[in-house]
């Protein structure tokens, strides 16, 4: 497999996206084949039509050679399978990874805010790490991420030197520009803090540490308990904060991406890591009550990974793994079954929004089913 800077083509960069394109589905059809479910040659054909591989600047975790070695990752599992392929493509990841490094430290250096695009999961160096912890987990390239989003958590000058979080962005959240004059630190997993926090924490928990890495993530930790609001509700976290401002904190929708769900787990990945069992029981009791509350349960109204209830269903399952009592969260798995298929199915087809993924998230929550992949990696959730 080639790659190439991005082409005039209109249809490159979506047939390249893990978000949407087929990328992404070919997760659903990997987790099939290797339950012997379907043949191997309908994930083969879907892979062989992707390319050639986008290694520009706009490469991640969710578009390009980045997104196709993750999925071959998969694919391959501890087999000889695309063993060459994968061989070429690491050696592309290291090689940007150390681009987007490079220019990381520079934009530090030069006192700029950061980006999205530069530290997230979706776009940013935090997706990166999470595909090489698992693809080379003793390479340098890794280390340099986790330094990096060490360095990320020290804070910065704001406009009248006042300390800013070090990963606050100029940028608004989302299209409303609006939203967030004069920039924002993000807290949740797929743009904020908590996707660096959680990386931090898996790498910790696979032996692979650098220097100040519990510093950081203390870091991360308290900022998140100085924001974080608690009622006769339940504990829940902004989407963000502005200079003058938080996010409104009424309960919102318990999505994977912005809502208590993700920060609940991002939380306890890194209460283990630190060995912090006060914490560990928050980030627990704090997706509990999430679940017992049907006001905040019924602003989930889609099937998918991202904003729907088929994140919400990964992410409680990831959590009653390592929970302190595992039933009080799987026995609540048929009540998020039930909300889920009195939704309409997806109309569109990929990962993160449409059908694959919610098949993916919906079968996990089958009793005794067991997942064949890892697929949910590229969540930060395992």
């Amino acid at each position: 497999m080639t790659t190439a800077p991005p082409a005039p083509e209109a249809d490159l960069a979506p047939r390249q996206s893990l978000a949407q394109g087929p990328l992404g589905i070919t997760l659903l059809h990997i987790e099939r084949a290797r339950r012997g479910l379907a043949p191997w040659q309908s994930v083969h054909r879907r892979l062989a039509a992707v390319r050639p591989l986008i290694d520009g600047d706009d490469a991640s975790l969710f578009l390009g050679a980045p997104a196709m070695t993750y999925v071959l990752h998969l694919a391959a599992s501890a087999s000889d399978r695309y063993a060459r392929a994968l061989h070429t493509l690491d050696d592309v990841v290291a090689a940007h990874t150390r681009r987007r490094l490079a220019a990381a430290h520079a934009r530090i250096e030069q006192g700029r805010y950061a980006s999205f695009a530069e530290y997230d999961l979706f776009r940013g160096l935090t997706g990166l790490g999470a595909l090489l912890l698992r693809r080379r987990p003793d390479s340098d390239e890794l280390k340099a991420v986790l330094e990096y989003l060490v360095r990320l958590t020290e804070p910065v000058a704001g406009p009248k030197g006042e300390p800013l979080p070090g990963w606050w962005v100029g940028h608004a959240p989302a299209s409303n520009k609006s939203a967030t004059p004069g920039g924002h630190a993000n807290a949740g997993l797929a743009h904020g803090i908590t996707g660096p926090l959680a990386i931090l924490a898996l790498a910790k928990r696979h032996g692979v540490t650098v220097t100040d890495h519990d510093t950081a993530m203390t870091r991360i930790c308290r900022w998140l308990d100085r924001i974080r609001h608690s009622d006769h509700r339940g504990t829940r976290w902004p989407r963000w904060i502005t200079e003058t401002s938080h996010a409104p904190i009424q309960p919102t929708a318990p999505s994977w991406c912005y809502g208590t769900p993700g920060l609940a787990r991002a939380q306890q990945l890194a209460a283990m890591a630190l060995a912090d069992a006060d914490r560990k029981r928050m980030s627990e009791r704090a997706l509990l009550n999430c679940l017992a509350d049907p006001s905040s349960l019924h602003q989930l109204t889609t099937r998918g990974l991202c904003h729907g209830v088929g994140g919400l269903l990964r992410t409680v399952q990831r959590v009653a793994e390592d929970a302190e009592t595992p039933t009080a969260f799987t026995d609540r798995l048929p009540e998020l079954r039930e909300r889920f298929l009195a939704l309409s199915p997806p109309k569109e087809p990929g990962f993160l929004e449409g059908a694959a993924g919610a098949t993916l998230a919906f079968q996990g929550a089958e009793p005794g089913f067991e997942p064949a992949t890892e697929w949910d990696g590229c969540l930060l959730l395992c």
